[in-house]
């Protein structure tokens, strides 16, 4: 029995003999071509093509991905995503924040206010990287903003920037009918107003405790970690009434494997390399709206 799926490259500038190599891999893994297609704009180019394969068993695209991920492209990023996820009548995509959602490492931001941006910074590509445990580093990284004036976090929400593309893939997929959540290890008083703003329909993160107008260098309740954004991804999909597999989630750092493993297909972000290793697609342009190309949105 075949199954449809879909082959989606885009980049920045995509050769002709890189999207024949692609076309050469395809043909060679058994697929019987039914449509092409190109778009894009002046940032980056998209090829599409609709083929199907005899068997298509998971373990066989995953083989797929492997080829088409080891190939050398260097032009171009080609994501393999099942038909059906492509042509849902209602999908949910779920995204980190830092990093991914916005440009900047909130913690980050707020550190610089204690002179402490260097060590934090330290401290947080490592947890990203997946060699300290988030709790414990996320803990760690918050203490040293105690005694901070709760004005600091309204002077970093003004600095924070949306990633490119990022507002126009909400968009897109809100006008489609879709559903869109954010879910963050860093902090509800920076997500909430950006997450209001894009209209998402779930969102959380953790909360900082501010006691008598001050940080205490504490979070209040159960930090959101790598397993807690999976649950998130499981619990919102099912309110929505949508199957695991008709899911996306974006992220770009260790916290976020087990929800990008969990989704019907996990995006890397501009992502650490453990993370690129394990996605089903990778997206190394600043251009987060990429996201909609490789969905069908």
């Amino acid at each position: 029995m075949s199954s449809n799926v879909t082959a989606v490259s885009y980049g920045v500038k995509m050769s002709p003999p890189e999207l024949e190599h692609l076309r050469s891999l395809l043909t060679g893994a058994g697929a019987s071509f039914a449509a092409e297609s190109r778009s894009g704009d002046h940032r980056f180019e998209v090829y599409t093509v609709d083929f199907s394969v005899e068997s298509g068993t998971a373990a066989e695209i995953a083989a797929l991905r492997h080829d088409v991920a080891s190939a050398g492209f260097t032009g171009m990023d080609t994501a393999i995503v099942p038909a059906a996820l492509r042509e849902a009548p209602r999908k949910f995509l779920i995204m980190d924040v830092d990093s991914t959602l916005i440009q900047q490492e909130v913690i980050e931001l707020l550190a610089a206010y204690a002179g402490k941006k260097e060590e934090v910074t330290a401290v947080t590509e490592a947890a990203m990287r997946g060699e300290l445990d988030f709790a414990q580093s996320l803990h760690a990284r918050v203490a040293v903003l105690a005694g901070l004036p709760a004005a600091v976090v309204d002077s970093v929400r003004a600095e924070v920037k949306l990633s490119e593309g990022a507002a126009e893939l909400v968009a897109a997929f809100k006008a489609a009918g879709h559903a869109v959540a954010v879910v963050s290890g860093g902090f509800n008083q920076i997500l909430r107003p950006i997450a209001e703003d894009l209209g998402m329909d779930h969102w959380i993160a953790n909360e900082l405790e501010i006691v008598d107008g001050a940080l205490t260098g504490k979070v209040l309740g159960a930090v959101i970690d790598r397993a807690a954004k999976e649950k998130y991804l499981r619990e919102w999909a099912a309110a929505e009434g949508i199957p695991l597999e008709h899911t996306i989630a974006v992220g770009d750092g260790a916290n976020d494997l087990d929800m990008l493993g969990a989704a019907g297909i996990g995006v890397a972000f501009n992502a650490k390399p453990a993370v690129r290793a394990v996605a089903d697609a990778v997206v190394n342009m600043p251009y987060l709206d990429a996201v909609r190309h490789i969905a069908g949105v």
